[in-house]
């Protein structure tokens, strides 16, 4: 049995339904439910022309009626348990039911609609009630817990071994050693916020597009591009508001307007509306939401016998326990808040030189700190974006360091189904010409896509059916209007690496059990890989190859580039911050006993404190996230765990290190990459992964250095 694993990254974490795992049975026609048959369609791709938003709740339900058979089979089995008869038949249980699953949540995240939205709604805590039953059954714990107390005599291979110690953790964690009267009480709590989590999922959507903000006249959007214009106008329409102009919100508190809008008004008014999402009254405000999540969980915890949520989330994960985190943050906290105040000076003097006549805002820093870039390094975004055309930058950077790194190659195909016609698939192909996996390409922006950036798998490497993945990236880059071409922005560009990281984490999966395949790792390791594959966004022969101009196919001229490495360290106070105070957010919420969680009204009063309590509470840098629009921590899988993507950075950072220090762009390296990391999958202890890799213990040095918070000018 396993969790299906969704990795969101960067700017979103959404929510992930639970799934089993296991073998199914193929059909040689499209039943009445296509959901219920594995696709005939290469490697069990998608059927996307078949499935239908009805088709999902009564296949969760059969599925799931399916799975309960299957599972009470092992549990009743009169026979002495076996690994294969036991943990390897767990591991062959439910594949119908991770189908579903799987397609659903990842439609559902991607491509939603009203009837999705409510089957996510019904099946949620049918699914928590579905794998409580799972693993609380005293029988099949007593299966696994016979087998784990005589696992020296087992005679395992390590991999199996590792299975055998990760389902008997997995069921203890789960409470499977509780009394009956705790039990009961524990099913409720999961089934509450199983649907606490749905909920907040869903105001948080729904909330960015009641928030959306409205301009009467062009002149209040001075500084933004004529198609930007033309988006707010058509959004502006679609909403039934024609004549005006209609600024959609993403997900973050920032947003990508504010870098370019003149108008310090209409820049205050975009950043009111961010900040109050979710925490302004209404049906979609997740104040309450926020506080009974929080005390729930902890609830939960101190029932399986943690203090705390955050104790309870960190003991599975690679940084070991709550005070090794909070040092770590500690350490990065001081330094990032000292340059960000350096950086607000600079930004000041800015506005002062203006004859502005107000002090610097949160909503006034994207602005003004690209202005300081211009005068500082002599280059903007504006000189960038037509040397990042999409086209380019996939095929000649992220496929091309691929290629260079792995020896794996890409073929696009068109004659597989998509949900959404921009949806792009390839054929991959390993060094050896053979099949690797199919990979799908979900770009542009939707209203009924979640926001940020994720990669998801809809089919996972399985070594005891010979399954090979099928993986998806998902990016939200404004989509052009048509005859133009797609521009990215240098973030954009790093997250299509980043988002590619995980994808290789996926395709590249060589393991036996699926419970370890590809990204099942540790949360707090799950970002290693791909913020290590970020590296070649900027590692100039990567650069040089992909970054060309769209129009003339002139490469990005070196002085650009100088610029582009000279900039490199240029507000990282800011963005040290904003993400350290999201973390601090995070963990203050999840650090508390269940009574000492504050009620919802007193939510804003609560982030104010914690980030005073810690010098985070800097007004012109918000957290990244506040708490009522904060997915990552409260609509599923990163609860107490938003500091995973700075730990998984320090390990990345000491192993772009390594990397520059044995040779850079090689195969050799590459080779080293895959066999000692991204193709183990979780089948051995994640930190000795990344030690066979660099040959050493993490060393938090480099990336203190990469972000200029080691006191280096």
């Amino acid at each position: 049995m396993q969790t299906s694993i969704k990795t969101l990254c960067h700017l979103l974490v959404a929510s992930s339904l639970p799934a089993l795992l296991g073998a199914a049975h193929a059909a040689d026609a499209p039943p009445a439910n296509p959901l219920l048959v594995e696709s005939a369609l290469p490697l069990h791709f998608p059927r996307f022309d078949q499935i239908r938003d009805d088709d999902f709740q009564p296949a969760f339900e059969q599925a799931i009626a399916e799975d309960r058979k299957q599972v009470e089979a092992i549990a009743s089995n009169p026979d002495k348990p076996t690994f294969d008869n036991t943990i390897v038949a767990l591991e062959r249980s439910g594949r119908a039911l991770d189908r579903v699953e799987k397609i659903f949540s990842n439609l559902e995240s991607c491509n939603t609609d009203p009837k999705l939205q409510e089957v996510q709604r019904v099946m949620a805590p049918k699914l928590s009630a579905h794998r409580d039953e799972v693993q609380l059954d005293p029988r099949l714990f007593a299966r696994i817990d016979a087998l784990y107390k005589q696992r020296d005599a087992l005679g395992l291979d390590a991999e199996s071994a590792r299975l055998l110690w990760r389902y008997h953790q997995d069921f203890v964690r789960a409470g499977a050693q509780l009394p009956e009267a705790s039990k009961a009480r524990l099913r409720a709590l999961n089934a509450e916020l199983a649907t606490l989590q749905t909920t907040f999922a869903q105001n948080t959507l729904k909330e960015r597009g009641a928030s959306a903000v409205t301009f009467d006249t062009r002149a209040e959007l001075a500084g933004l591009s004529d198609a930007e214009i033309k988006n707010a106008a058509d959004a502006a329409t679609k909403a039934g508001k024609p004549g005006k102009f209609v600024i959609e919100l993403v997900n973050t508190t920032g947003q990508p307007v504010l870098t370019n809008l003149t108008s310090h008004a209409s820049r205050m008014k975009v950043m009111a509306a961010s900040l109050a999402r979710g925490s302004r009254g209404g049906e979609f405000d997740n104040r309450a939401v926020v506080a009974t999540t929080a005390r729930k969980r902890a609830e939960r915890a101190a029932l399986l016998g943690y203090p705390t949520h955050a104790a309870f989330q960190l003991a599975e994960q690679t940084v070991g326990s709550v005070d090794v985190m909070n040092k770590m943050l500690a350490q990065m906290a001081t330094p990032a808040v000292l340059n960000a105040h350096k950086e607000a000076t600079q930004l000041q003097a800015m506005i002062d030189a203006e004859n502005g006549g107000f002090r610097l805002d949160a909503a006034d820093w994207a602005y003004y700190s690209e202005k300081v870039r211009k005068a500082q390094y002599a280059f903007d975004e504006s000189q960038l974006k037509p040397y990042y055309e999409l086209d380019h930058v996939l095929f000649d950077g992220v496929f091309y360091a691929a290629n260079q790194l792995y020896g794996i190659t890409f073929k696009e195909r068109h004659d597989l189904p998509v949900y959404e016609p921009s949806v792009r698939v390839f054929d991959v192909f390993d060094k050896d010409g053979t099949q690797l996996a199919i990979f799908i390409g979900d770009y542009y922006a939707r209203p009924n896509k979640n926001g940020g950036a994720w990669m998801n798998a809809y089919v996972t490497q399985d070594g005891l059916t010979g399954d090979k993945p099928v993986i998806a990236n998902h990016l939200n880059i404004p989509k052009p209007p048509a005859g133009e071409p797609t521009l990215l922005t240098q973030d954009e560009v790093t997250t299509a690496f980043h988002e590619f990281g995980h994808a290789l984490h996926g395709m590249f999966s060589h393991v036996k059990y699926p419970r370890f395949a590809g990204t099942q790792v540790p949360r707090d390791f799950v970002e290693y890989p791909s913020q290590f594959n970020e590296m070649w966004a900027t590692y100039p022969d990567v650069l040089k190859h992909y970054a060309k101009n769209y129009k003339t196919g002139e490469p990005i001229p070196q002085a650009l580039l100088d610029k582009v490495q000279a900039a490199a360290r240029f507000d990282q106070g800011f963005a040290t911050t904003e993400y350290l105070s999201a973390t601090l957010l995070d963990q203050a919420w999840h650090q508390l006993p269940a009574d000492q969680v504050p009620p919802a009204a007193d939510v804003t009063k609560f982030e104010a404190e914690a980030l005073h309590r810690v010098g985070l509470d800097f007004p012109p840098v918000p957290p990244r996230y506040r708490s009522t629009y904060f997915s990552h921590a409260f609509a599923g899988g990163y609860s107490a765990g938003y500091y995973s993507y700075i730990w998984s950075e320090v390990l990345a950072a000491d192993s772009t290190a390594w990397v520059l220090a044995h040779g850079g762009l090689t195969r050799q390296n590459g080779d080293h990459i895959r066999d000692t990391m991204l193709s183990r999958g979780g089948s051995a202890d994640a930190l000795s992964l990344f030690r066979d890799l660099t040959g050493s213990a993490p060393d938090i040095g480099p990336l203190l250095k990469k972000r200029g918070l080691d006191g280096a000018q």
